[in-house]
């Protein structure tokens, strides 16, 4: 799950992170009020929406009088906001965050995720602030430094040390303030259950303070029951109807811009089933995970969350069934496919736990379904019904 970045920052700024004060704006009106109110000499207009690169697109303007708070403000709000992370269709921009501007020293990145292969926690440092960590990575490795934590540990003053020498700080000021900021962005990561926790920029202003310029959160979806308050703050405006509707259902889904819907069981399958289809020439319309232990119900309701997309001219139906049983499955499929009167073409790959007893099902349902005996042959029978019904 994410959250905007002012929300973030109320976050950040109830647990004791130093962030800019600012406040959202949902109008112009609003915006202006809001940079009288901080009643900084300068002002910056920073787009809300779940993406990253909203400089670059023209959603984060700094503002140097009121009049060009309103003209920015002016500007940003509905716009449609096309960054790297959006796609070319862009995402409409329906509030702005206004912030006291920063007398920017230098900016740093600092971000904390969770290491599977160490079983650890990791802050990742760079010197290299504001920029695309991929790119620092990618061209100048040796400037990311990483930071575990042994979570049977947690986060001791010796970590705190070598955050100060990732960033290569000398003044006893700033690596007290980092290893402050260490243990309480460590402490915030666990209480909030995150999947990633970013600041990108962190900076040093001219009076010698670190400040989160910048906030980004992600959420484990799994412990939201724990996080009442947070789960308050999910924006349906950031999500397409689909992906509101899976979450209804507890199912993975993701909007791809292909014609050939996918339904399958399992992360690591779906991405294979992906991969699959564009080597057989076609193009997957969606990322579709009914999860190990759907239910006749789930089945249905992905069925229709993917026939919900017109560009979808075929389905394919990808199942390995180990908890999720196939004739389930099969009786799912032929459920939704009577109820929905399925029109375009339907092709399933059965294999694990009672498969003869699903492909039976299919059969005896006299249903136009196209059977598939491995996924190879699923794909291809996929791409050839989906160019057959354009």
């Amino acid at each position: 799950m994410n959250i905007h970045e002012y929300q973030a920052k109320e976050l950040f700024r109830k647990e004791g992170i130093p962030t800019p004060k600012g406040k959202v704006a949902f109008t112009v009106d609003e915006a202006v009020a809001a940079a009288k109110e901080l009643g900084s000499s300068v002002s910056v207009v920073k787009a809300q929406i779940h993406a990253g690169g909203r400089g670059k697109g023209g959603g984060v303007k700094v503002a140097k009088s009121l009049d060009e708070v309103r003209q920015y403000a002016s500007q940003i709000l509905g716009m449609q906001l096309v960054t790297h992370q959006t796609g070319p269709e862009g995402k409409e921009v329906k509030k702005v965050l206004i912030e006291e501007g920063s007398a920017i020293e230098k900016e740093l990145y600092l971000s904390m995720i969770l290491d599977r292969d160490t079983s650890s926690l990791a802050f990742i440092a760079s010197t290299e602030g504001g920029m695309d960590i991929e790119e620092v990575s990618a061209k100048t490795p040796e400037k990311i430094h990483t930071i575990y934590v042994d979570p049977s540990v947690g986060f001791m003053p010796y970590h705190g040390r070598k955050l100060a020498n990732a960033y290569q700080f000398t003044d006893p000021k700033h690596q007290k303030q980092i290893a402050i900021l260490g243990e309480k962005l460590y402490n915030f990561y666990l209480k909030y259950d995150c999947s990633l926790v970013e600041i990108n920029p962190l900076i040093i202003n001219k009076a010698g303070d670190l400040l989160s310029l910048d906030a980004k959160l992600n959420f484990e979806d799994n412990a939201l029951y724990r996080h009442p308050e947070i789960t308050e703050l999910r924006d349906l405006n950031e999500e397409t109807p689909g992906e509101i509707e899976a979450s209804k259902y507890e199912l993975a889904y993701i909007s791809l811009d292909g014609e050939i819907g996918c339904m399958v069981n399992g992360a690591g399958l779906a991405m294979a089933t992906l991969d699959i289809i564009k080597l057989a020439g076609g193009s997957p319309a969606n990322f579709l995970d009914v999860g190990g232990g759907a239910s006749k119900e789930k089945v249905q309701a992905a069925f229709k969350i993917i026939l919900s997309d017109p560009k979808v001219r075929a389905i394919m139906v990808n199942i390995f069934g180990g908890i999720m049983k196939c004739d389930i499955i099969a009786e799912g499929i032929v459920a939704a496919a009577k109820e929905m009167n399925l029109k375009v073409p339907l092709v399933v790959r059965l294999q694990g736990t009672n498969v003869e007893q699903g492909k039976q099902i299919l059969a005896n349902s006299k249903l136009a379904i196209i059977p598939a005996d491995d996924l190879k042959d699923a794909a291809e029978k996929a791409v050839a019904a989906a160019k057959g019904a354009k």
